[in-house]
């Protein structure tokens, strides 16, 4: 690792060599585009162009996958600018302050963010093979930086699939095999990720280390290359509606120059296109969103073809498209966006700065409050973001206040912070923090809410006003425990204090939980308090240090006291204060389980929680005997008939036995009704209006949002008295992703809406909204000596909804 550490700072420079430099073809040894090249040729070919022209390629690796495989960047230029790359970058980064006289256009082409929109990385080497030996025009005054491959554990995953199930020669027939993957397709990466939904959330390591790159550089353009159905046209800017209302005239403008520019060559081939649809720019987390909100002009460019495509395919009107015409297209557009940059580097360069100087947002300060553990995570991320924010430790703000929805204020007396849009990051500050953002159009790619203080679970208001921090906050202080105590306690109210239990019962520490309030030495203690007695750990000898070294690890404070007799609540011998039961968690992976909601639970488990788990394929989880676990965790999915009468039978007597199943999303149906579990879809309402005018046949789309809900922030109401929803305070904002919705519980409702369905932020429809009114969203059913917990909303979707995760650990940990 130390090896890799060195090699990844610094820039890879090879000999000179003076060569005639050899093709994408001509080095591989096959023809570009008659095989998918694997990753690490790729990676070969891209270091024989940096040894075999130095003057013209800077090679660098940025980083490493989950799987281990190098993540390049080829900067690529003319011999004088490549020898000045720092003095051209420091000057490029001047622009944000206002400085500087910078004169290069700056483009950076991501390719392959989507492993099996596999075309894109096949159009990488050709790309920068022509703009170092037909194209060196356009690097005079411009650089070129490319990533080859932003998810190589997709790409070899789609590619070694590929050449696994081909046909010799391949077979354009979509039947067969080569045409349809399998349940881990190739577009996400190791934990089944979308790359392209991370670039704001930051959860992945691709991300992580791909970020302090882009933030080094800050491109005046950035592409992010895909692929999409095998029967559409090529996509390029300009993007559809929404635009975000931070986007500028410049930004919008450009994009019609280069669209212009990319349809002249697209019009010469007789190619089809179009523009203006489907891809709108608005959700903040895309390779063309986010570098927007950063300053670029950030596109996506979409060809048709993905996984399905293979190296050729027969399309729906019975034409042939093969790997070689995908790769032309992409090709083009990319040399063509390199070719406008170039004629227009002046421009970019005057906007860039003027980018960065006009900023006059209605919201100058974010102030939060809340738990310290939320504010700590929510200042990681934006110091990965390079976002600058200060403590506030007292004072009263007044402005926009989150939890109502209206104007308000709100007190801080500790555990404070203040994000400001009167920075060079302030754009970005407005789009991940404002309340709630503006829509010119309710039809959209993705979700339409996303603001931080909800996500992260923080009181908040939004000012007018310019908010000074106060000071940069303290040391933590550490706790030291006190060896010869009768018990020691801390808090439970964060994903932190998860980790903290989960690392404990690693240990073979023994952990007890209160499920009653309680106060002993003059402290106060909530439900959910952890309670570790020595009395329950005689077996360990050195069970004080282990405790105090965790402690240590994750900066928790405990508490230590001589005896278990409390001053008010219950005992710490009461049956209100339960052992925790060491979690032996089963997962159900495959068929009817979604790739992407299953890649949320496998990464939050081994990258979050840092908790064992096992993986249970649904082509063996019948024989697979249950006993062994007292948890399964069922991801959300389309599950249809899946469970079949006797295995849910054999689900329900596992369950008796005091088994506990956590139903999420559409896993819910397959095991609800008459047969299944206590919970109930609830019943549609009956249609009262009279359609008096039949429906235009193009307004049919609109009339169908009327039942959506695009990712919309909703206030929901908290029993947190139940163990489901320990550490939480009688609101919750849930991120909803659609209209599914359930009856209220005959008991153990944790979370639920009431009659109020105006979501707080995004979109939802009409009907969508009645849909939902009193309904589930987190409540859990006892059988037997068991549970079943329902999670119709997603506590851990794209990894971000920092807010919700505490549900998913006391799913695991607080319900006994």
């Amino acid at each position: 690792m130390t090896r890799f550490l060195f090699f990844a700072a610094i820039l890879i420079v090879f000999p000179t060599h003076s060569q005639k430099l050899k093709s994408p073809s001509e080095f591989l040894g096959y023809g570009l585009g008659t095989e998918f090249t694997r990753h690490h040729e790729v990676v070969d070919y891209y270091k024989y162009l940096a040894e075999a022209a130095p003057d013209r390629v800077k090679l660098t690796i940025y980083g490493q996958t989950n799987e281990r495989r190098p993540l390049l960047l080829a900067y690529v230029s003319s011999p004088e600018n490549i020898a000045s790359l720092e003095t051209i970058r420091q000057e490029h980064l001047k622009s944000t302050q206002g400085n500087g006289n910078s004169t290069k256009a700056i483009v950076w082409l991501s390719y392959n963010v989507h492993g099996n929109e596999s075309v894109s990385t096949e159009a990488s080497m050709k790309t920068i093979y022509e703009l170092l030996t037909t194209k060196g025009s356009y690097l005079e005054n411009t650089v070129v930086i490319m990533d080859p491959c932003v998810n190589p554990d997709g790409r070899d995953r789609y590619s070694n699939w590929y050449n696994q199930y081909k046909n010799t020669p391949h077979q354009v027939d979509p039947n067969s095999k080569e045409h349809n993957e399998g349940w881990w397709n190739g577009r996400s990466n190791h934990y089944m990720f979308d790359l392209n939904r991370d670039w704001a959330w930051l959860t992945q390591v691709e991300s992580q280390q791909r970020i302090k790159k882009f933030n080094d550089w800050l491109p005046h353009v950035h592409v992010d290359f895909h692929e999409q159905g095998v029967d559409n046209p090529y996509y390029f800017a300009p993007a559809a509606e929404p635009y975000h209302e931070v986007i500028t005239n410049f930004q919008r403008d450009f994009q019609v120059i280069l669209g212009k520019n990319h349809a002249k060559y697209f019009d010469a081939n007789g190619w089809f296109y179009f523009t203006k649809e489907v891809f709108d720019l608005f959700y903040p987390s895309y390779g063309d969103t986010f570098p927007i909100y950063n300053g670029s002009i950030g596109m996506t460019y979409e060809q048709g073809g993905s996984g399905r495509a293979g190296l050729g395919i027969i399309t729906g009107i019975g034409d042939t498209l093969t790997l070689k015409d995908r790769i032309a297209h992409h090709f083009t557009t990319g040399l063509s966006t390199v070719e406008v940059s170039s004629q227009n580097a002046k421009k970019l360069n005057e906007e860039f700065k003027k980018f960065y100087q006009n900023q006059n947002f209605k919201y100058k300060s974010y102030v939060l409050k809340g738990n310290k553990d939320n504010l700590d995570a929510l200042k990681s991320l934006l110091e990965k973001h390079e976002i600058q924010f200060g403590d506030l430790s007292s004072g009263s703000y007044k402005g926009h206040a989150y939890g109502s929805g209206s104007n308000g204020s709100m007190s801080v007396d500790k555990n404070g912070m203040v994000v400001s849009t009167n920075q060079p990051k302030g754009t970005l500050v407005q789009v991940l923090f404002e309340p709630s953002a503006k829509l010119t159009d309710s039809l959209t790619y993705d979700i339409t809410a996303w603001s931080l203080p909800y996500a992260y679970g923080l009181e908040a208001i939004a000012s007018t006003s310019l908010v000074a921090p106060q000071s940069n906050g303290g040391a933590v202080s550490k706790s030291m425990i006190n060896p010869n105590s009768y018990a020691y306690l801390t808090d439970w109210n964060s994903l932190k204090d998860a980790k903290f239990l989960a690392e404990l019962l690693k240990e073979g520490i023994r952990v007890r939980k209160t499920d009653h309030p309680f106060s002993i030495d003059g402290k106060s203690f909530e439900r959910g308090t952890l309670i570790i007695t020595k009395g329950d750990n005689t077996h360990d000898p050195n069970f004080v240090q282990k405790l105090q070294s965790i402690a240590d690890t994750f900066q928790k404070e405990i508490v230590s006291t001589g005896t278990g007799f409390v001053d008010s609540g219950k005992d710490f011998g009461s049956s209100y204060v339960q052992m925790i039961t060491e979690p032996k968690i089963a997962v159900l992976s495959g068929g009817p389980t979604s790739t992407l909601r299953f890649g949320e639970i496998w990464h939050f488990f081994e990258q979050q929680l840092h908790y064992p788990l096992t993986v249970i394929d649904d082509e063996y989880a019948k024989r697979v005997d249950l006993d062994k676990y007292n948890i399964l965790i069922l991801p959300d999915g389309r599950y249809g008939n899946y469970f079949d009468e006797d295995q849910l039978s054999e689900l329900k007597d596992w369950v008796r036995k005091g088994g506990k199943i956590i139903a999420m999303g559409g896993a819910i149906n397959a095991i609800d009704g008459e047969k299944g579990f206590g919970i109930k879809v609830k019943e549609k309402e009956k249609e009262t209006e009279q359609i008096n005018t039949p429906l235009p046949y193009e307004d049919a789309e609109r009339e169908q949002i009327k039942d959506a809900i695009t990712g919309a922030i909703f206030k929901t109401k908290v029993d947190n008295t139940h163990p489901l929803a320990y550490g939480y305070g009688l609101d919750y904002f849930t991120l909803k992703l659609g209209s599914s919705s359930y009856d209220y519980l005959d008991g153990g409702n944790a979370v639920y809406i009431e009659d109020s369905t105006k979501p707080f932020s995004g979109f939802a429809g009409s009907k969508a909204q009645k849909k939902i009114s009193k309904s589930l969203i987190y409540g859990s059913e006892q059988f037997g000596k068991g549970h079943v917990i329902y999670m119709v909303d997603n506590p851990l979707f794209r990894g971000f909804w920092e807010n919700g995760k505490l549900f998913f650990a006391n799913a695991l940990f607080m319900i006994n």
